[in-house]
């Protein structure tokens, strides 16, 4: 089975609530993986609040994305 996220939620600074289609759910703080050129624009908080889901993972609309493995791997 392939991962993907179900549910995002922005919950505060650069953390994001998710669900996952295997029934796993977390937090994510995603602060500390903001850096190089695709991710610089997503330290904007109000960008990086702009995520939607798309392609089973959170995206933005500058290209960048995260793949659904890593978040899982991820949350706490």
């Amino acid at each position: 089975m392939f991962t993907h996220v179900q549910e995002a939620k922005y919950i505060k600074d650069y953390k994001i609530w998710l669900s996952f289609n295997n029934g796993k759910q977390g937090e994510i703080d995603l602060e500390p993986e903001l850096y190089g050129e695709i991710f610089e624009p997503l330290k904007d908080i109000s960008f990086f609040k702009s995520f939607t889901l798309e392609g089973h993972t959170l995206s933005w609309s500058n290209g960048a994305d995260f793949a659904p493995e890593f978040l899982l791997e991820n949350i706490f």
